[in-house]
């Protein structure tokens, strides 16, 4: 396993936001912290009530954000002016190039969010946005990521599997691979669990790469979400 614990994150405090960060991005260089295969950045954001990132340029990137708490107002260079909130999920193929922004849409509450970033599996291609409801189903594995939609999910350049899982205090359950030559990264949103003995807790993030199924028990009510992508030779 690949143990990244919520307390040796990078932190980010601009005022306005304040960031933790799973892997190397902007000021803060980790070289043993640059990704878990083609997953690069996993940002756990916090954003002021009516701040946020003026119009800037993405290429050749997915971008997957998931708010936690609140509401993000999206512009686009595509012509998209949207609002994202807990519940859904926004994906956007950068692909050849595009420009975006994304502020908080309230003026009295701050926004949370989980900004993720995955090397796309093919370049240049033409820029997409989508958006999508979710409801996390009860004791199981809701899937949000695809690389083809499937369940209703929201269509990703790679080879990755986003899911949520919701599951209740000391339930045992599993995941199992899509793709048996993926890896396996866990992030906790909220709660604990136990994996292979020892015990995980919030925003505590674990890669896993060569297991087919995984195996955890919820020591608290839990969500977590897994990202299963495709590993750097």
């Amino acid at each position: 396993m690949e143990i990244h614990l919520s307390s040796t994150r990078g932190q980010s405090n601009l005022g306005w936001l304040q960031s933790n960060f799973s892997f190397s991005f902007a000021d803060y260089y980790n070289p043993s912290r640059m990704g878990f295969g083609v997953l690069r950045v996993i940002n756990d954001d916090q954003i002021a009530p009516g701040k946020g990132f003026g119009m800037h340029p993405h290429r050749d990137m997915e971008i997957i954000t998931i708010p936690l708490k609140g509401a993000l107002k999206h512009q686009d260079s595509m012509g998209h002016s949207t609002v994202i909130k807990k519940g859904e999920v926004q994906i956007m193929s950068a692909g050849m190039g595009l420009m975006h922004s994304e502020f908080n849409a309230s003026m009295t509450e701050s926004v949370q969010l989980l900004q993720i970033w995955v090397m796309p599996k093919l370049l240049s291609v033409k820029p997409r946005y989508d958006q999508k409801q979710y409801l996390l189903k009860e004791n199981d594995w809701t899937l949000i990521v695809s690389p083809r939609g499937e369940d209703q999910s929201v269509m990703i350049n790679q080879e990755s599997f986003f899911s949520l899982g919701k599951f209740k205090k000391d339930k045992n359950f599993s995941y199992k691979k899509f793709n048996k030559n993926n890896g396996v990264y866990l992030f906790i949103i909220d709660g604990s669990f136990s994996l292979k003995g020892k015990v995980f807790n919030l925003r505590d993030g674990i890669g896993i790469k060569e297991d087919e199924i995984i195996e955890i028990q919820a020591i608290l009510d839990l969500e977590v979400l897994v990202m299963e992508i495709p590993l750097l030779n």
